[in-house]
């Protein structure tokens, strides 16, 4: 049930989340979470400051109210799951950035000056790491 991944930083995307609160799929009948985790990889092969970052999908992460949701995540970091995204490059571009500050931060937690506006109101969850929690 468990398939083995690099241990680093990290967005796991849902990959059947629905397209968006009132659909399942687009009009090519694709769910949005497989569209997101296309954006992510696209948007990832062209700029070389998110080589650091996995994209890794898996089905449901359980938040299927929030549609097209990703977890971030870091060995000894705080992890978030942030959703409600439309599936395109934009949204992808904007949690990679978020992700590339993630990656940088002490113990994933980044200043809000720092975050791209494309992530603003997006966050869900906030898990601590194995071991810990936050304060």
């Amino acid at each position: 049930m468990l398939i083995p991944v690099e241990d680093g930083p990290a967005v796991v995307a849902c990959n059947t989340c629905r397209h968006s609160s009132t659909a399942k799929e687009d009009d090519a009948g694709v769910r949005g979470g497989a569209r997101m985790v296309e954006a992510l990889r696209a948007v990832q092969a062209r700029d070389e400051r998110y080589s650091g970052i996995a994209v890794q999908e898996m089905p449901c992460l359980f938040a299927c109210s929030e549609f097209c949701t990703v977890h971030l995540r870091a060995p000894g970091k705080v992890g978030y799951v942030l959703g409600r995204f439309t599936p395109d490059e934009d949204a992808a571009a904007a949690i990679l950035d978020y992700a590339v500050h993630y990656a940088q931060s002490e113990h994933g937690r980044v200043p809000f000056k720092d975050w791209p506006q494309g992530v603003k109101g997006h966050f869900i969850t906030r898990t601590p790491p194995p071991g810990f929690v936050a304060q």
